[in-house]
């Protein structure tokens, strides 16, 4: 979809207030019944669930450019992934970060750079069109670090403009400002292994150059010694001088410890963390290192790539992170809303694999939770490093709606969600008070979060979970009050991990009704006049990702099934049986495909606010089917 499509979407008139009479009963049951088959029939003998995690070409450009620097790029690896990039191109030459998005300069860069490595020449129509967009934009000067940091790695951008991540990191202590675990996890993953990088900036040759990419601009700009970011670029330009001349017995030493941290924290699939960015350079990491290809630990990592790579007629492609625990969660309360018994086999035998994954081992958390005991559970088939309370907490809530025992399992998680409490009030994804917001205006921040602060999604979560155990009175209250303070001046609630105010506002007001909040409370009824003004004509809502930086398209965007379903989701669960919730239920019942599912091409998950997105290709069945069940029942999450 054009941008000017995308732009005229969502300027979309509020919805006139006629009165829409009931959806006929016989209408919803029918479209939940095929929607229920579809998704019970997408369950693994083994219990779980799993819908493909489709990012952006990125991923699958640094594939091959990870795989060529290993010395393992294969000619059918590459002639597979090319193809897939090339089909990911759009008409003015460009790639973006999401569905319908705008280009996106970086990405761009890389998957331009990948079909130069998979023989494509630049004379070609398609690079010359990418390259055209790369040079008016800025060319390679104005592209994030991070690709600046792959292109180093080839010798096409020169280590000395890239900001210097010390090994001498890992020294500072744990109380210190910047120490590594100030970062979220996943960024704290990145740095470790990209400071072993940064230490021996290696240069390997493609055998051509990108000279074509250049702009001829300045590659960097200097900020006033007023800001921390002048300060920063100051102490950078320091530490460049330091690289020059490094202290070889301090440096020795930082780079084994950086090297300790890295292989302690390799998951049993041959992952680190269960994700792509601290996976590959990881697998640099160790290779600078000394691990030879055939070392246990690089075999093991190259592997555990295989389990995450999709290959079909469109090509091959990398899921850059995999849901079976968060897919199998909702999945179970999806059905349960559905009308399915608790002892349902379905039901039953995902129960049985989410307690079987339950992570009884200390992780990165525990450092500043020492005390606490550990339980919970992370989002990918193997993550035993950082379980997170979102997944948590729905896995908490889909035990309980099944017959299978787990009254212990469900204790230790509350005890440890509790335990998790922000001294905000608020929840966090992985750690507890991640909040120096010092660490976003390092040189090397400009993509993704680099801290993982309290955000009311999963806030909402906890809160939903809290309601059918018994919590700390204290724990909800304080829960329900930075929720109440972080509602936005229009109603809304800003979505940390869905896109965005749709997926917070959803979430929050079933969190707020679990936890006793009256449905006549201001909050709840501004949220539910939020919802309503931003229903689109066709009675479904959606919302641009742009929204993140622009607010002109909060609540606004093309109707998607999932999204809709989050609305409808807020509505019910505020007591609301009005016109915007009927015409809520007709979209969904208009718009379900053949196979019981529904179609959607845009991404509605957020990996990083404003720069990495992700469509989950399960929300778009999952939320429809727990909306429809909730709907038919008349009643909230747990009324």
């Amino acid at each position: 979809m054009s941008d000017l499509n995308q732009r005229e979407s969502v300027e979309t008139p509020p919805v006139e207030e006629s009165p829409t009479p009931p959806t006929p009963a016989s209408d919803v049951h029918e479209t939940l019944r095929r929607a229920v088959d579809q998704l019970i029939s997408l369950q693994d003998p083994s219990g779980w669930w799993k819908g493909e995690l489709e990012t952006n070409v990125s991923i699958d450009a640094e594939d091959l450019l990870l795989r060529e620097f290993l010395g393992v790029r294969t000619d059918a690896q590459t002639e597979a992934t090319a193809r897939w990039i090339r089909s990911r191109q759009r008409d003015d030459g460009t790639w973006a970060n999401y569905h319908g998005g705008p280009a996106d300069l970086s990405t761009t860069i890389e998957a331009y750079v990948a079909l130069r490595l998979a023989g494509d020449a630049p004379e070609d129509d398609h690079l010359c069109r990418a390259a055209d967009f790369i040079r008016s934009s800025g060319g390679i000067e104005n592209s994030r670090v991070f690709t600046r940091i792959w292109l180093a790695l080839f010798g096409l951008w020169p280590w000395a403009q890239i900001p210097v991540l010390p090994p001498e990191l890992m020294f500072l202590p744990r109380f210190a400002p910047l120490n590594i675990y100030d970062f979220a996890s996943w960024a704290r993953q990145t740095v470790v292994a990209l400071t072993v990088v940064s230490a021996h900036r290696p240069v390997q040759s493609l055998g051509f150059d990108t000279d074509e990419l250049r702009s001829g601009g300045i590659a960097e700009t200097r900020d006033s010694l007023r800001r921390w970011s002048g300060r920063f670029q100051a102490l950078d330009r320091m530490l460049h001088q330091y690289e020059r001349h490094p202290i070889r017995p301090i440096r020795r030493v930082a780079l084994r410890q950086s090297e300790r941290w890295i292989l302690k924290r390799q998951e049993a699939d041959g992952s680190w963390g269960g994700i792509q960015p601290p996976w590959v350079y990881s697998l640099i990491a160790l290779k600078l290192q000394g691990y030879d290809i055939d070392h246990p630990v690089m075999r093991a990592g190259l592997k555990g790539l295989d389990g995450f790579t999709i290959e079909d007629k469109a090509g091959r492609r990398i899921e850059a992170c995999q849901s079976p625990v968060w897919d199998t969660a909702l999945a179970v309360s999806a059905l349960a809303d559905a009308g399915l018994p608790p002892e349902d086999p379905a039901l039953v035998n995902a129960a049985r694999y989410l307690l079987g994954e339950e992570i009884t081992s200390r992780g990165d958390w525990s450092i500043r939770r020492p005390k606490l005991q550990p339980s919970g559970w992370a989002f990918e088939f193997q993550n035993d490093t950082y379980p997170d309370v979102d997944d948590t907490a729905e896995v908490v809530i889909a035990l309980g709606r099944t017959a299978e025992p787990a009254v212990g399992a469900t204790a230790r998680a509350v005890a440890w969600i509790e335990g998790m409490q922000c001294d905000d009030g608020g929840w966090a994804a992985f750690d507890v008070d991640n909040v120096r917001a010092l660490m976003r205006e390092l040189p090397f921040s400009d993509f993704g979060e680099l801290i993982d602060p309290s955000s009311a999604d999963v806030t909402a979560h906890v809160l939903e979970m809290l309601a059918v155990v018994e919590p700390s009175s204290g724990v909800v209250k304080r829960g329900v009050e930075w929720l109440l303070a972080a509602q936005e001046d229009d109603g809304s609630w800003f979505g940390r991990w869905g896109a965005n105010y749709v997926y917070g506002t959803g979430a929050v007001l079933p969190g707020l009704a679990a936890a006793g909040l009256a449905l006549d409370h201001p909050a709840i009824r501004r949220a539910v006049s939020w919802l309503e003004d931003h229903q689109n004509l066709d009675g479904g809502w959606g919302e641009d990702l742009r929204s993140y930086r622009d607010v002109s398209y909060r609540g606004r965007g093309p109707s998607t099934a999932s999204q809709t379903s989050w609305a409808l989701l807020g509505l019910l669960a505020a007591g609301d049986r009005t016109t915007a919730v009927e015409r809520g239920v007709a979209y969904l019942i208009e718009t379900q495909d053949d196979d019981g599912s529904w179609e959607e091409p845009w991404f509605t998950g957020t990996g990083f606010p404003g720069d990495f997105y992700i469509n989950y290709h399960l929300y778009r069945l999952v939320f429809p089917v727990m909306a429809l069940g909730r709907y038919l029942s008349g009643r909230g999450p747990f009324g």
